[in-house]
């Protein structure tokens, strides 16, 4: 498992613990909760790994980076 996909993994875990709805681009229903995370969303410079919308409005964005703290 690459370390994006682990974070992937943990993001959405913790956004469905939140109460958001996880969707990808092809089953896009904003109306689906008042919260809805959109994977891989298009944007202008290339596509945001979650796009956050509530009622149906965007409100923020996540990027998954790979955990780079380490052990000691």
């Amino acid at each position: 498992m690459t370390p994006e996909t682990k974070a992937r993994q943990q993001i959405d875990h913790k956004l469905e613990q939140a109460g958001w709805v996880i969707q990808g681009m092809k089953q896009l229903n904003l109306a689906a909760g008042m919260g809805v995370a959109v994977r891989e969303y298009p944007t202008d410079t290339g596509p945001a790994d979650y796009m956050l919308f509530v009622n149906r409005n965007a409100v923020g964005v996540i990027e998954a980076k790979k955990d780079s703290t380490r052990s000691q």
